[in-house]
């Protein structure tokens, strides 16, 4: 299964919102409203936030798109 187009992603976005705030709790709403659904920008956030490996957080968010895609 392939990851979703950015466009797709932005439309959807502001719905997952929430899904992602109880996933990442450390993460602000706003910080992931400014993400847009950009896997490399939430990517980010989560590696630095968490201080975990970006190996780590590419695979959180990846999983975390399979799921609400």
């Amino acid at each position: 299964m392939s990851l979703p187009s950015i466009d797709e992603l932005k439309g959807k976005w502001k719905q997952h919102v929430g899904a992602a705030k109880i996933v990442w709790g450390k993460l602000t709403e706003d910080e992931l409203l400014k993400s847009e659904g950009h896997a490399q920008k939430l990517t980010g956030l989560v590696q630095e936030r968490y201080a975990i490996t970006r190996d780590e957080a590419d695979k959180q968010v990846s999983e975390f798109f399979k799921k609400h895609s």
